[in-house]
C-alpha cells in the first residue's frame, strides 16, 4: 500500500516474538495430520463460521448438520437461544464434524447478550468509568470461563472503537468511550481475561467504527478521518491490542477512502486494509474475521462473490456466510484461474488449525450437561457483576457534600422513580436505608399539571432522589428525559428542597442535566436490577462512588468524578464478598422448609450479615398456616424480650455514657419508691444482670387483671377505656400505674447464695424498671426516647411499639390464639400479658420490627457505636457491656452470653466467647460475633396459634441455621 504524500510510515508492531499460537511440536504434528487429510474443498469450508441459533425448529439443525458434515465448515456462531439447548446442539454438530469446530458467540458482556437463563456484564461504556483495570480482567477471565464450560472457542469482544461521535448510531455504549488510552487499556484487560482461559478474544471492527454517523448492519458508514488521524486515534488501541498478543481481529463494515479510496468498499473487502495496514504495517498475526457477511453495509454483490473477496482481501475466517455451497465452489474455481494461491489457501487453513489447537479442540470434549445453569451462574459471578456496577457509579455533581446522606434525623425523604414501575428494586433499596415517601410512574411526566400533581404528593419532603429510568440512547429524544421532568427538579429547588438526581442511562444521557439546579447528580450508566441495588448503597455511603466520565458531557469533563468515602453503613452483596460461601447457606432453606412443614412455626425471617454486609436476608412461609399471604422483607413480627437488648438497653447505655445513669448506683436514686422497701439496695447493674431477687415476672397482675371485680376492661373502646390491650379489649389508663405499684411491693424471691448474694433470676420485672428508670432521667416515654437518639437517626422505621398505630395490620405476623386472658387472635398487639397490660409499651416486651432494621443496630453495636458516618456511642461502651460482669450466670449487662455446656437450643457451638445475642419468647434470636464479625438474626411466630408449641427448642432449629452459617466461612 502506498502512503499518501507527507505521510510517515509508522513502525512494524509485532505481535508477539513468536506465533500468536505457539509453536510446539505437538501441535504442528497435530495441524499436519489434519490438513493431509483435508481434500481441497474440506480446506476452503474450514473458513466459514455460519449463523445459527438454538431458538429454531429441527429443519435449522438439519440444514446446519448438512453444512457441517457435507462441507466441513470451519465453525458456528451462535446466536438467539437457550445455554442448554445450545449445549446439545453443539455436541449434535461436533459429533458430525470431521474436524472439530470453532464455536463462536457474539457476546460483548456476557452470555447473556444473546441467550436466556445466563448473565450478562455491563456494557462497555459502564466499565470505561470503572477506574481499576484488574476487575475487566476478571471480568474477562468470568465471561471466558463461562464460554469454555458451553464449549465456546471464541468471544468476538472486546469492542474496540473509541466513541468519538456522541451520535454513533450502532457504537454508543458498545465502546469503553472517547479516549483512546482509555479504551486500549480496558479492551486490553478484558482481551487478557478472555485468552487467559483460552477463549480467542477478537477486537472490532477494523479500522474503527466510532466516529461513523450510519448502522453498517444497515448501510455503509464513511470514516472521513486523515490517515495521520486515523493511526492517532481509531488504530491505537488496536496496536496496543496486538503488541498484547490479541488473537483476533473483526474487520468492519466501513468505507475508509483515506486509506482505500475505491468507491463504496466496505473495509472488510479492502486489501489495503486487511492485509497491508492490518497485517503488514500493524503485524498482526492472529486470526482476521470479516463482520456479518449478511449486513447491509458490505454492499449488493452475490453471497458468493463476497466471500471471495472478503478472503482474497486477508480475512481468514468468513462470519455468518450465506450460500456456503455456492461460495465453497466460487473460491475453488478462483484457485483454479489463479485469483488466489493454493499457497494463501493452505496458509490460511494451517492457521486456523493452530488456532483450534490452541483452545484445546485437539483433545475434544463434548459439553457436559449436568449442572450447566448452575456453572453459567455462579455466585462468584454475580458477586463480580456487582463489584463492576459499584465501581462505576460516577457521581459527577455533589453541592455542599450532600452525598453520602449522613443525617437522618433532620430530614424528610421522597423518591419519585420515573419511567419505571412499582415495586422496582431501586425504591426498594432506598426503603432499606431510611423511611422514603416513595412516588411511582411508569409514564413519563408530560406537562406542567403531571408537575403539579407530583409536587403535590411529594408533600413537605426537603430531600427528593428522583430516579430516570427507561432512557433513550437517542439525542432526538433528549434521551428519554421530558421537559416536565426537568421542570419537576428545578420547581423543587425553588420551593427550597435537595434534589439527587440518579440517571439510569448512559453517560450521554446526562446531557439533560448538565445546568440542572440539582444539587447531585449521578451517572449509574444501566437500568438493571443489579445497578438499582448498588445506586442507593452509594447514595448512603455503604458503598463508596468510585467512577469517572467515560466521555465529555458538557462540563462534565472525560475522567472526571466525585469520590466519596464510605461510611460504615450496611451494605447488601453476595456471601462471596466476605469469605463465605452461598451454596452452604443455601442449607438453611432446607432446615427452614422442614421446619415449617413439621409446624415448628408457619414462616420466618433470616439475616445475615458479615464484615459489614448483609449477605443472606430471606423471608420464608406464611403469615399463619391457614393464610397463605407470604412472610416477606416488610413483615414485621412482635420481638417479645428482644425488646430488652434493642430498646431498653440501647436507652441505658446512651444516658450511661451521658452521665445520666451510673451503673454502679442503686435503683433508688432514681425511683425513690423503692427507698423504703427490701428493694432500696439494688443496683442498676444488678438489675441488668438478673441478679436482685425480683421474682421472673408478674403473675398476680395477670389473675388481678382478670378479676371482674376491678371493672377495669371492656370490648370497645371509650373515654374511660382508652388503653388497648387486645385486639377487642380496651382498660382505663390507670392500670399501668397500678402495674407498677405491685411491682415496687411485690416481694423478692429470698433465693441467695452461701454469701448471702442473691442468685440468678431471669426477670422480666427488671427491664420494666428500667424503662422507668429511664423515662425518668430522660424526662419523656422510652419510645419517643429512642425514637429522637437512636432509631430515626439510624434509618429505622419499623422498629416501635403499638406497631397498629403506625403500619398496617396486614404486615404483621400473627401470634397467639389467647385464650387465657384476651381470647382472641393477636395481631398487631404484644403477645407478653404483662406488656399488654401496660398498654403495649413495656422495658421487657412490646417492640414490633423486621430483620434489617434489627439489623442495623446491631451492626452499630458490633461497629462499636459507630454508623453511617454518625456516633451513636463511645467505643467504650458497648465493650463494657459485653463484658462478664458476675460469676452468678452467663448473661451480662442486659445481654445474653453463650452457654457454657454447649447445648443451647439457640446459638451455634462454634461461636466465640465474645460474643453475645438474647431470645425472644415468640421465636426470635439475635447474635453478635465479634471474633467473626458476624450478625445473626432469626424472626419467627413460632406461638401461633399456641405458645405450647416448642418445636423451634426440641428440633434446635435456630441453632441448626447459625451452625450452618458458621459453617459458610
Amino acid at each position: 500500500m502506498r502512503a499518501p504524500k507527507n505521510h510517515t510510515w509508522h513502525p512494524r508492531v509485532n505481535a508477539h516474538p513468536v506465533e500468536v499460537w505457539g509453536s510446539a511440536p505437538q501441535q504442528q504434528r497435530w495441524v499436519d495430520s489434519v490438513f493431509r487429510s483435508m481434500t481441497r474443498e474440506q480446506k476452503i469450508g474450514q473458513f466459514f463460521m455460519v449463523a445459527t441459533f438454538s431458538n429454531r425448529d429441527e429443519s435449522h439443525y438439519q440444514y446446519i448438520e448438512t453444512l457441517v458434515r457435507h462441507y466441513n465448515i470451519g465453525g458456528l456462531i451462535f446466536f438467539q437461544g437457550g445455554p442448554y439447548r445450545q449445549a446439545v446442539l453443539t455436541n449434535r454438530y461436533q459429533a458430525a464434524a470431521n474436524v472439530p469446530l470453532l464455536i463462536g458467540i457474539d457476546g460483548e458482556w456476557g452470555l447473556g447478550m444473546r441467550l436466556d437463563s445466563t448473565m450478562d456484564f455491563p456494557k462497555q461504556m459502564t466499565l470505561g468509568a470503572i477506574q481499576d483495570t484488574a476487575v475487566i480482567y476478571r471480568m474477562g477471565a468470568e465471561i471466558g470461563r463461562q464460554c469454555q464450560r458451553l464449549g465456546i472457542h471464541i468471544n468476538f469482544a472486546p469492542v474496540s472503537d473509541i466513541n468519538s461521535n456522541p451520535s454513533n448510531p450502532v457504537i454508543g455504549n458498545r465502546s469503553f468511550g472517547e479516549s483512546r488510552e482509555n479504551v486500549a487499556l480496558k479492551a486490553s484487560a478484558y482481551m487478557k481475561g478472555l485468552q487467559h482461559t483460552r477463549v480467542i478474544a477478537t477486537a472490532k471492527h477494523f479500522p474503527g467504527h466510532g466516529d461513523a454517523s450510519s448502522d453498517s448492519h444497515i448501510t455503509l458508514p464513511t470514516i472521513s478521518r486523515s490517515y495521520t488521524q486515523l493511526h492517532d486515534m481509531e488504530l491505537y488501541p488496536f496496536r496496543k491490542l496486538i503488541a498484547d498478543s490479541l488473537m483476533g481481529v473483526v474487520t468492519g463494515h466501513l468505507h475508509v477512502p483515506n486509506v482505500d479510496n475505491t468507491p463504496r468498499l466496505a473495509a472488510t473487502l479492502s486489501e489495503k486494509i486487511v492485509t497491508d495496514l492490518l497485517k503488514k504495517e500493524l503485524g498482526f498475526r492472529g486470526l482476521v474475521f470479516t463482520d456479518a457477511l449478511n449486513m447491509g453495509g458490505i454492499g449488493k454483490l452475490p453471497a458468493e462473490e463476497i466471500n471471495l473477496r472478503a478472503l482474497m482481501a486477508g480475512n481468514d475466517v468468513l462470519l455468518y456466510p450465506e450460500n456456503v455451497p455456492d461460495a465453497v465452489h466460487k473460491i475453488a474455481k478462483a484457485i483454479d484461474e489463479g485469483k488466489i494461491s493454493q499457497e494463501l489457501i493452505d496458509e490460511k487453513v494451517k492457521k486456523i488449525l493452530r488456532a483450534k489447537y490452541w483452545t484445546g479442540l485437539n483433545k475434544y470434549k463434548p459439553v457436559s450437561l449436568e449442572n450447566l445453569s448452575r456453572d453459567l451462574n455462579s455466585s462468584e459471578a454475580q458477586l463480580l457483576k456487582q463489584e463492576l456496577c459499584e465501581q462505576a457509579v460516577t457521581l459527577v455533581k455533589n453541592t455542599n457534600n450532600l452525598l453520602p446522606i449522613t443525617t437522618l434525623d433532620t430530614v424528610r425523604l421522597a423518591s419519585v422513580s420515573i419511567g419505571t414501575d412499582y415495586g422496582n428494586t431501586f425504591q426498594k433499596m432506598l426503603g432499606r436505608y431510611a423511611p422514603f415517601k416513595q412516588l411511582t410512574y411508569a409514564e413519563k411526566p408530560a406537562g406542567e399539571h403531571s408537575v403539579d400533581e407530583i409536587l403535590t404528593q411529594i408533600g413537605d419532603a426537603n430531600l427528593v432522589v428522583i430516579g430516570f429510568h427507561r432512557m433513550s440512547p437517542s439525542a432526538r429524544w433528549n434521551y428519554g428525559v421530558t421537559n416536565a421532568s426537568l421542570s419537576l427538579v428545578n420547581r423543587l429547588k425553588q420551593k427550597g428542597v435537595r434534589v439527587v438526581v440518579c440517571a439510569f442511562g448512559s453517560a450521554y444521557a446526562l446531557r439533560p442535566f448538565v445546568g440542572t439546579p440539582a444539587d447531585a447528580v449521578l451517572c449509574a450508566y444501566e437500568d438493571g436490577e443489579d445497578m438499582q441495588r448498588v445506586v442507593p448503597q452509594v447514595l448512603f455511603g455503604a458503598v463508596p462512588a468510585k467512577g469517572v466520565m467515560p466521555v465529555t458531557i458538557g462540563d462534565w469533563k472525560i475522567g472526571n468524578g466525585l469520590l466519596t468515602a464510605p461510611s460504615q453503613r450496611l451494605a447488601y452483596s453476595l456471601p462471596e464478598s466476605v469469605g463465605m460461601r452461598s451454596g452452604q447457606l443455601r442449607h438453611i432453606e432446607t432446615v427452614v422448609q422442614k421446619a415449617i412443614r413439621d409446624k415448628a412455626f408457619p414462616g420466618c425471617q433470616v439475616l445475615v450479615a458479615r464484615k459489614g454486609k448483609v449477605v443472606f436476608d430471606k423471608s420464608f412461609g406464611t403469615l399463619a398456616y391457614n393464610n397463605f399471604e407470604r412472610v416477606t422483607d416488610e413483615t414485621l413480627y412482635d420481638l417479645a424480650s428482644l425488646t430488652k437488648v434493642l430498646a431498653t438497653l440501647q436507652a441505658v447505655m446512651i444516658l450511661n455514657e451521658r452521665g445520666a445513669i451510673d451503673l454502679n448506683q442503686k435503683v433508688a436514686t432514681y425511683l425513690p419508691e423503692f427507698q423504703n422497701n427490701s428493694k432500696r439496695n439494688m443496683t442498676v447493674s444488678d438489675v441488668l444482670l438478673h441478679q436482685t431477687g425480683l421474682p421472673a415476672g408478674l403473675s398476680r397482675a395477670i389473675e388481678r387483671s382478670k378479676a371482674p371485680a376491678i371493672n377495669a376492661f371492656t370490648t370497645v373502646r371509650d373515654s374511660l377505656h382508652s388503653l388497648q390491650v387486645g385486639p377487642n379489649l380496651y382498660a382505663v389508663p390507670a392500670l399501668r400505674d397500678s402495674i407498677w405499684n405491685w411491682i415496687v411491693r411485690t416481694p423478692l424471691t429470698g433465693r441467695m447464695d452461701e454469701d448471702g448474694r442473691y442468685n440468678y433470676v431471669y426477670s422480666d420485672l427488671s427491664f420494666v424498671i428500667l424503662q422507668k428508670l429511664v423515662e425518668r432521667v430522660a424526662q419523656q416515654p422510652m419510645d419517643a426516647f429512642l425514637t429522637e437518639n437512636l432509631y430515626k437517626p439510624l434509618g429505622i422505621s419499623t422498629l416501635c411499639f403499638n406497631p397498629l398505630q403506625c403500619h398496617p395490620g396486614c404486615r404483621i405476623a400473627p401470634t397467639e390464639q389467647d385464650t387465657y386472658f384476651r381470647n382472641s387472635l393477636l395481631q398487631g398487639t404484644v403477645h407478653d400479658q404483662l406488656a399488654a397490660l401496660q398498654g403495649g409499651l413495656s422495658g421487657h416486651a412490646g417492640l414490633f420490627g423486621d430483620a434489617n432494621d434489627i439489623a442495623k443496630i446491631l451492626q452499630m453495636n458490633l461497629q462499636r457505636g459507630n454508623y453511617g458516618g454518625r456516633r451513636f456511642l463511645m467505643p467504650g461502651t458497648v465493650p463494657l457491656f459485653v463484658r462478664t460482669q458476675s460469676d452468678r450466670s452467663h448473661r451480662v449487662l442486659g445481654w445474653d452470653k453463650p452457654e457454657v455446656d454447649g447445648n443451647s437450643v439457640y446459638h451455634a457451638a462454634q461461636v466465640s466467647p465474645r460474643s453475645f445475642g438474647h431470645t425472644g419468647f415468640t421465636g426470635n434470636v439475635i447474635w453478635v460475633d465479634p471474633d467473626y464479625d458476624l450478625v445473626f438474626i432469626f424472626l419467627s411466630n413460632r406461638v401461633h396459634p399456641s405458645a405450647g408449641n416448642t418445636l423451634i427448642n426440641t428440633q434446635k432449629i435456630r441453632r441448626q441455621i447459625h451452625e450452618i452459617i458458621y459453617q459458610s466461612m
